[in-house]
């Protein structure tokens, strides 16, 4: 297995940043985008994914990082609860709502997924270069 050097390389970083445009773009193009509230909480909250998955990368440490990927996990969840809102009040289309579902569900997978690795895994981090004992 290769070393992740940038943050950019992360595939769950990709799916969320691909999330979130789609989200964005959602927002923009139907009735949600009249509901100023819940736009700009889903926007955060899919923003938030890639944003956490990226600061807990650059803060250097495996024990911080997987800190950061839980925010990112639980921020996945909320997406899929505010897509629950958004579908629940007709302002998206249920082919809308499940696959903007599913996108979220598996980036929170692939997180939880990662963060299971990085427990068990005995590098440290960037800051960390020694073997653990």
């Amino acid at each position: 297995m290769s070393t992740i050097k940038d943050f950019r390389e992360i595939e769950a970083w990709k799916k969320a940043r691909g999330l979130s445009a789609e989200i964005y773009k959602m927002t923009n193009s139907t009735d949600l985008s009249k509901d100023y509230s819940l736009k700009d909480q889903i926007r955060r909250s899919s923003g938030s994914i890639m944003d956490n998955i990226a600061e807990g990368f650059e803060r250097d440490g495996r024990k911080e990082f997987i800190y950061f990927l839980s925010i990112a996990k639980g921020s996945s969840g909320e997406v899929v609860s505010q897509l629950y809102r958004a579908y629940d009040q007709n302002y998206i289309s249920k082919e809308q709502f499940e696959k903007l579902t599913n996108d979220a569900n598996g980036i929170g997978k692939m997180i939880g997924s990662f963060m299971n690795y990085l427990k068990k895994t005995k590098h440290r981090g960037k800051k960390f270069m020694v073997e653990e004992n």
